[in-house]
């Protein structure tokens, strides 16, 4: 398909080309780098709607983005889920490319097969351990109903990616295991920096597990190649000459020079950066009657106006607003 090149561009020269909407703040997880321990949930009112999602991805996608992310939150909870897909997939005319969902995917074994007849393109699943104590420990949930979902996937046709997110003292002895099993299965896997995205005062960074010491892990049992970058934020290495792995480095080697996303919360606040203080509001500009005109102004000053990024100013961002209400 011809690239087209995006009019969403920001002062740094980084055109935005991928888009990550969040369906919904709720969770079933209560992952220890994510969730606060008593999350509190939106009114459904303040969450857009499948219809004002639908209109601000038409906008945007008119305007250069190609790829959708669908986040959460778990999306899998998002009533209307299927219709929103289906809303997206008929956007591909005007441009879009790709419709992905991330997921725990512990729900998901009887919808991958109806997601991948909505058009769903592929899935990043989150998967930190695939020991049951350890995965227990860090999620408060069972490992086996993940299992379940990822198998689904896989025989509904649906491309999966694995994410692992390395926190040191749970799983960040569990790297050797966690390629094992990926590869086995043949299924990408990357390895996730923990980021100061949690709960305010939370994130430590001694419970950081760098890049260098994840590829000194590797290099423990496997021959790494680093691989050439591109506009994905991981690093990629290729083991043994045959099986690829990923590495997301934002702590330790910010990728931020790169960045082509931007993202859109549960209640469509666009920010332009996953450590952004602030975002812009969408949401009560829609419900005013708002055109596409008035959107694609606002929307194109914000993202004019994104920042370095994380590179820019390391550390915990405060904010109101948390990971599982943002959207990965």
């Amino acid at each position: 398909m011809e690239t087209r090149l995006s009019n969403l561009i920001d002062q740094h020269g980084r055109r935005k080309r991928k888009l990550r909407i969040s369906l919904t703040d709720r969770c079933n997880f209560r992952c220890r780098y994510c969730m606060p321990e008593q999350p509190q949930w939106l009114p459904k009112v303040q969450v857009l709607t499948i219809e004002e999602i639908a209109q601000l991805a038409r906008v945007m996608v008119l305007d250069g983005i190609t790829h959708i992310r669908l986040t959460g939150g778990e999306p899998l909870l998002r009533r209307g889920l299927l219709d929103g897909v289906r809303a997206l997939d008929a956007l591909r005319p005007l441009g879009l490319q790709r419709i992905s969902m991330t997921s725990n995917a512990s729900l998901l074994a009887p919808l991958a097969e109806p997601l991948r007849a909505a058009g769903l393109d592929d899935l990043n699943i989150s998967l930190d351990s695939v020991d049951a104590a350890t995965f227990r420990h860090m999620t408060g949930r069972e490992l086996a109903p993940v299992i379940e979902g990822i198998d689904a996937a896989v025989a509904a046709g649906l491309p999966v990616k694995l994410n692992a997110v390395l926190l040191r003292d749970d799983n960040g002895g569990q790297i050797g295991e966690l390629v094992d099993w990926a590869r086995t299965r043949k299924l990408p896997l990357r390895f996730i920096e923990y980021m100061p995205l949690d709960a305010p005062g939370r994130w430590q960074r001694e419970q950081v597990v760098s890049e260098a010491e994840i590829l000194d892990a590797l290099r423990e049992r496997f021959a790494v190649e680093a691989l050439p970058r591109d506009h994905d934020p991981a690093t990629r290495y290729r083991l043994d000459g045959a099986y690829e792995v990923g590495v997301i480095s934002t702590v330790s080697n910010p990728f931020c020079a790169s960045c082509d996303r931007l993202r859109i919360t549960a209640t469509g606040e666009l920010y332009t950066c996953l450590f952004a203080p602030r975002g812009t509001a969408l949401r009560d500009r829609l419900r005013a009657g708002a055109g596409d005109d008035e959107l694609l102004d606002v929307i194109r000053d914000a993202v004019w106006h994104k920042d370095r990024g994380y590179a820019a100013r390391q550390g915990p961002v405060e904010r109101p607003i948390t990971m599982h209400a943002m959207g990965g």
